[in-house]
């Protein structure tokens, strides 16, 4: 592929990804608003109790597959077809396994209302199951206009429902259904834009050829899984329902901006990676510019919504989530760097190096669980500062391992990272001096955003950063063509 071609591919998935999640997450904001004012703390709670459980089982049923079928140079129709009969089959057998173990899962939370709400929660990961390949074959070919299409269908679909279910008192089984129902459009939508199709001569003979790749992938995802829902499933058994859902409501809000820039990142990073794989200094030059894209994207929208968190909880959710503000603020300084560490792990996989990734998220999450179980004797503002530090630190290892496998200078690094980091800073704190001679939350919130965005882009203007004016350059081509 020449490299225009190849710089068309990775603008436009960019472009779509970028759309695509940023519709998708203001679909969810709107619809996040209003569950959040009709359920309670304990009700997201509830669910959040069961989320490690469901990711884990989905991870394992996907067994790190979709990355395997985008690595590979010369993918066949039994490829797809092992991996989709195998996942099917895994999920199923997960879902028996999960429902035998509900009565368990009840007691160690000591909610027997759990035993009833998982076996109803857990068919997200069967439903998931059936278009794995389906995934993958869009991943492998920058499909992300359609991949977006679906989920924002879905999004729109099933938080329409769950407001109904909301409104008419079904509390927590309102949460479950949407996510079920949202799965369900998602995976349809899949099958929809996918031309593959299954068959039943099933051979799992590329399952054994592709088992050393993607088991890699499958204990990394695993680890990740486990990071990322290890503070729910503490808190469940350390404390309340209520705790729970102050956490998960914070996680929510800060994982819907976090997760705009790593999903658009993650949709097009591999593929492009992996189709560079055999030019280090190609692979060096793309992985810079992705770099720098992110950290234009991510440190102003996450240190921003940490800067508008008190404003935005009161006026949309209200004062009974009033205690999920600091969670909110603390967890943003990590989602800020989040997408960097995404980008690492896409490039490590493309160059056949899915076991460094794998060590650095095994140990990474020993530490955090050794952490979080010394720590939360003092309270969740210290578990959550612990785990912010803790990843923030752990930046310095996705470096090094990088460094290795392109020769990143660190001085590039911090070219293509600091500036950015440094222009939202003065931005944001320009746009609070500002706001504290006004007490209308209307007026700070409104001129929070209007001044951040007017000081970052100005800044970055008068500092010449070339990614704004390739980002700006880009769009205006697109909207004249």
């Amino acid at each position: 592929m020449s490299n225009n071609s190849l710089k068309e591919k990775t603008a436009k998935g960019l472009l779509w990804g970028g759309l695509g999640n940023g519709i998708l997450q203001i679909l969810n904001l709107v619809f996040g608003i209003f569950l959040a004012r009709l359920l309670t703390p304990a009700d997201y709670g509830m669910v959040g109790m069961l989320a490690i459980f469901s990711a884990i089982a989905g991870t394992i049923q996907e067994s790190g597959f979709t990355n395997a079928l985008v690595n590979k140079h010369d993918i066949t129709h039994n490829d797809y077809n092992a991996v989709f009969w195998f996942s099917t089959l895994t999920g199923c057998a997960l879902y028996i396994i999960l429902f035998l173990s509900a009565p368990l899962i009840a007691d160690y939370y000591n909610q027997p209302d759990l035993i009833k709400l998982s076996r109803i929660y857990f068919l997200g990961f069967v439903i998931s199951s059936t278009a794995t390949s389906h995934n993958a074959y869009l991943f492998r070919n920058l499909m992300t206009k359609e991949k977006a299409t679906a989920q924002i269908y879905a999004i729109t679909i099933s938080c329409l429902i769950g407001i109904i279910l909301a409104y008419n008192g079904m509390s927590y089984w309102g949460l479950a259904i949407q996510n079920l129902i949202y799965i369900a459009i998602v995976n349809l939508s899949l099958w929809f834009y996918s031309p593959w199709r299954p068959t039943f001569n099933i051979d799992f003979g590329p399952i054994k050829e592709f088992f050393g790749f993607s088991v890699k992938i499958l204990l990394t995802n695993i680890f990740n899984q486990i990071n990322n829902n290890i503070f729910s499933t503490i808190i469940g058994r350390k404390f309340t329902p209520h705790s729970v859902g102050l956490y998960t409501q914070a996680n929510k809000w800060n994982t819907m901006g976090s997760s705009l820039i790593s999903s658009t990142i993650g949709g097009v990073a591999q593929p492009v990676f992996s189709q560079a794989s055999g030019d280090v200094n190609k692979q060096l030059g793309i992985f810079r510019k992705m770099l720098r894209f992110t950290s234009y994207i991510s440190f102003p929208t996450m240190f921003g919504l940490a800067l508008i968190a008190p404003e935005f909880i009161l006026l949309t959710i209200k004062d009974k989530w009033i205690d999920c503000i600091p969670i909110l603020q603390q967890l943003c300084i990590w989602g800020a760097f989040l997408p960097i560490t995404t980008l690492c792990s896409h490039l490590l996989i493309s160059r056949g190096k899915s076991n460094l990734n794998l060590y650095s998220n095994i140990i990474l999450g020993c530490i955090q669980i050794a952490a979080l179980l010394v720590s939360w004797r003092y309270g969740l503002p210290i578990m959550i500062s612990t785990y912010v530090a803790i990843n923030i630190i752990w930046m310095s290892v996705w470096y090094m391992m990088v460094r290795k496998e392109i020769k990143l200078k660190f001085t590039d690094a911090m070219k293509d990272i600091c500036p950015f980091i440094l222009i939202t800073i003065v931005s944001i704190i320009a746009a609070k001096l500002v706001c504290s001679l006004f007490d209308s939350r209307y007026i700070v919130l409104a001129m929070k955003i209007i001044i951040t965005a007017i000081l970052y882009l100005g800044i970055s203007r008068l500092a010449n950063a070339k990614i704004q004016d390739e980002i700006f350059s880009y769009l205006l081509k697109r909207k004249i063509k």
